[in-house]
């Protein structure tokens, strides 16, 4: 009886698994020609095409994150402190800003934050300038500071940190510090040991399943964040390592760029820091003390945009696609991993194809091998639709910025990748101030003064198995 029965049964299954994987891959696909390629390859394959998807069809790391993050503390306390609508802010700066007033319109429904007036926004250029400057607010912190980080290596960096901290939590201040679990393995010993032992309270952001360190780890905090009594914050692309600091002549010299920032724009600056520590912590940061009153400071209008595969999922995607879609004149980005997929791609070719000068500046000599021949695969069709790629010579900058009309700013912790976009934890602050989009382009054109365009003609010279190399690595993108 059984004999006979179990062809029956075991089709039954098959035609099942097949029916609800095609079922998943309709219903939850954002694009048809994915949707149609799984459910293709389903019913071609019922059995083998089932458990693939099954395998890598799912986007878990979405659902995980959101799982994860669910008992998480919210913070919006800073729409308390939007004056008016932000389009209206952004137009009333006069006519070199009016056509930004539906990016500004854009950016108040994507990140769920005001775009805030009255914020000083100061650049700092390595951890040359950025290390003292954050060291000084932590010696003069009267009431708390809150330190979160991807990378906190114990080095000779790291240890002035660390010792600052310890300064901080004697003297009475209030700290936290939160560390991805993932980045506090980059050196030996951990910094987290040292900031214990100072009874500095310290946290570990997702710990990982796997105890070593790689860079290819999902739902990572990759935030740069530093806050100081409420008032003031550093935030950008700097982790804390010795190699950020080149004046100490470091084996693998890094230069980065990071920012000082005054103004009510902090509240939403600490507001993210809440939000990590209460995950992590279970602990929440509520009062006068972490969020005072804060007054205007400057000029900038700011945002806070805040971005992760949980329910700030593709936020930070949003704000550039918009960001490109808008500019009239030029868009310059500097980034140290640069892989876009096809929409953004689609957006870059066509702000230049609309007569935008875009030019895209990445590292000559990157440091994750891999990721630099995904790259190089993606710039031929950037290339054929008129935009520019700049090499900026070594050492590797991992300077994040983007710039649109010499007007408006993007800074930040996110790399143009899958890896910021999709499946970590980032922060930018979206900025409209022409004299800080100004510098910031100055300072781009200085570090291109002695790198090297690429030319098309030169690109589609490569050697076969080079191109191929290249093309083999792009297809792992999502995953770099």
């Amino acid at each position: 009886m059984i004999r006979e029965v179990w062809p029956f049964l075991l089709a039954a299954v098959i035609a099942t698994g097949a029916i609800a994987a095609s079922l998943h891959a309709i219903t939850t696909k954002r694009t048809t020609s994915s949707a149609v390629a799984w459910v293709g390859l389903v019913w071609l394959s019922p059995l083998v095409g089932a458990i693939l998807y099954l395998l890598l069809g799912i986007n878990r790391v979405h659902r995980q994150a959101s799982a994860a993050r669910a008992g998480a503390a919210r913070y919006r306390a800073s729409w308390q402190l939007a004056p008016e609508a932000s389009d209206e802010l952004v137009e009333a700066r006069g006519e070199e800003y009016r056509h930004l007033g539906p990016l500004a319109r854009l950016g108040n429904r994507v990140a769920e934050r005001p775009l805030l007036p009255g914020n000083s926004v100061e650049i700092l250029r390595t951890g040359d300038e950025a290390y003292p400057a954050m060291l000084d607010a932590i010696d003069s912190a009267k009431r708390t500071v809150s330190l979160a980080t991807y990378i906190f290596d114990y080095d000779r960096s790291g240890r002035s940190f660390v010792e600052a901290l310890t300064r901080a939590v004697t003297r009475g201040v209030a700290v936290r510090v939160l560390i991805d679990d993932v980045g506090a393995r980059y050196s030996r010993p951990p910094s987290v040991t040292a900031l214990r032992a100072g009874q500095v309270p310290v946290a570990r952001f997702m710990p990982a399943f796997l105890h070593w360190r790689m860079p290819y780890f999902n739902l990572r905090n990759h935030r740069k964040i530093m806050v100081v009594d409420g008032r003031v914050a550093f935030t950008g692309g700097m982790n804390i390592r010795e190699g950020h600091e080149l004046r100490l002549e470091p084996k693998h010299p890094t230069p980065d760029t990071h920012f000082r920032v005054t103004g009510p724009v902090v509240s939403e600056v600490q507001e993210v820091f809440a939000e990590d520590w209460s995950f992590a912590t279970k602990e929440r940061l509520d009062g006068d003390d972490w969020f005072p009153d804060i007054e205007e400071s400057g000029e900038s209008l700011v945002r806070g945009v805040s971005d992760g595969p949980d329910v700030d999922f593709e936020r930070l995607q949003s704000v550039i696609l918009g960001a490109l879609n808008t500019a009239r004149h030029r868009v310059t980005v500097m980034t140290p991993y640069f892989i876009p997929d096809q929409v953004m791609s689609n957006a870059f070719g066509l702000a230049a194809l609309r007569g935008v000068e875009v030019r895209i500046c990445v590292p000559e000599e990157g440091n994750l091998q891999l990721v630099q021949w995904a790259s190089t695969a993606h710039w031929e069709p950037l290339l054929e639709k008129g935009c520019r790629i700049f090499l900026v010579p070594p050492p590797f900058d991992h300077s994040k910025l983007m710039m649109v009309d010499g007007v408006w700013s993007l800074i930040g912790s996110a790399n143009l990748d899958p890896r910021s976009l999709q499946l970590n934890f980032e922060f930018n602050l979206e900025c409209y101030d022409s004299g800080l989009a100004s510098t910031l382009e100055a300072m781009v054109a200085e570090k291109l003064e002695n790198g090297t365009e690429v030319a098309l003609h030169d690109l589609k010279k490569r050697p076969l198995r080079i191109q191929l190399r290249d093309n083999l690595a792009r297809l792992l993108s999502p995953f770099l």
